[in-house]
């Protein structure tokens, strides 16, 4: 019989129709809004806690507490609950309000504070490393900050599961990966299981606007300029888990560009996704018209759109914003 953590992971690969025919390569999404929390941070989740039980730094009736997007707090207050655990979660109050309220919903106890730096020591990902701190000297209970950014535990469930998974998938026919990076578990997991398969496959990093990675890629500088809707991805610094990401090249992909491709999936093949898919798969495009003809490409499909209603598909919101939306709205 199977459980809720049983359900995590073995997601299959979608062969995207329009972005394979314009490129005339094949353009695979891993379709990772199927996990039970409904995005890929659930297997980073399930790691960071089994990981944390495992070296006696939580136990059942303790807290975990965590600085999210809002996907990852998702994945681990799922799982916490299965195992017995407390949930606390910092998020940005800028972040979608369906996010907040599956949170919520699923029991973690949220604390939203304002956006601002990682250099500033209210940044929520500070704030909740400051919270644990706090809990643990007065708690009898195991208390344990999640710390997804340079917890590399992170990579390492992509290295034991999703690069495993995309291999197998494929029969080893696998030319590029590519994807964009919040915490940098993902393409880094993902980027040192595939190398280790096949060492010349291509890891390329998707970056929307706004994020530092795809200068620090290209100029080895961590500059920004521009700004994106997306949420949970892109990033300022380099985290330890993008520390150790085997990354060949990089692209930029701006928020039209995204939006445009986010709206083609729902309409032509019926994927409702966030808009982080939407810079992937941008960046899968922009991957194949680089490399050429008949190459396999993987990318992965984050999370699912009905996350981001209150922006994504609000038609006002994307005016105000100057950014396209689709006819049917």
């Amino acid at each position: 019989m199977n459980t809720v953590i049983d359900l995590i992971g073995n997601t299959p690969l979608i062969k995207l129709r329009k972005a394979s025919e314009i490129t005339e390569c094949n353009i695979y999404g891993k379709a990772e809004f199927l996990n039970p929390g409904l995005s890929v941070k659930d297997r980073a989740a399930l790691w960071i806690i089994k990981d944390a039980l495992k070296k006696n730094n939580l136990e059942k009736g303790g807290t975990i507490v965590e600085g999210t997007a809002g996907n990852t707090g998702i994945g681990i207050t799922m799982i916490a609950n299965y195992f017995g655990i407390n949930t606390i979660i910092v998020i940005n109050n800028n972040q979608s309000q369906e996010k907040k309220d599956a949170l919520k919903n699923l029991g973690a106890k949220l604390i939203e504070v304002d956006p601002v730096p990682y250099a500033n020591p209210n940044n929520y990902v500070k704030y909740s490393k400051k919270i644990a701190e706090e809990m643990s000297k007065t708690s009898n209970k195991k208390i344990c900050w999640a710390n997804q950014f340079d917890n590399i535990i992170n990579a390492q469930a992509h290295i034991d599961t999703t690069s495993v998974e995309i291999y197998n998938q494929l029969d080893g026919n696998i030319d590029a990966f590519t994807c964009s990076s919040g915490t940098g578990g993902t393409i880094a997991g993902v980027g040192i299981g595939l190398k280790e398969k096949k060492k010349n496959i291509k890891i390329v990093l998707s970056d929307p606007d706004g994020s530092s990675l795809y200068n620090y890629i290209k100029n080895g500088k961590l500059e920004s300029s521009g700004s994106s809707i997306t949420e949970g991805i892109g990033a300022s610094r380099i985290s330890k888990n993008f520390g150790i990401a085997p990354i060949d090249d990089a692209f930029q992909v701006n928020d039209i560009d995204a939006l445009n491709v986010t709206f083609d999936l729902l309409k032509e093949e019926g994927l409702c996704l966030g808009s982080s898919s939407g810079i992937n798969v941008a960046g899968a495009i922009n991957l194949a018209k680089k490399m050429g003809k008949g190459k396999n490409i993987v990318t992965i499909l984050c999370d699912v759109g009905t996350r981001y209603t209150s922006k994504l598909y609000n038609v006002e919101f994307l005016k105000s914003k100057g950014l396209p939306y689709p006819d049917w709205l």
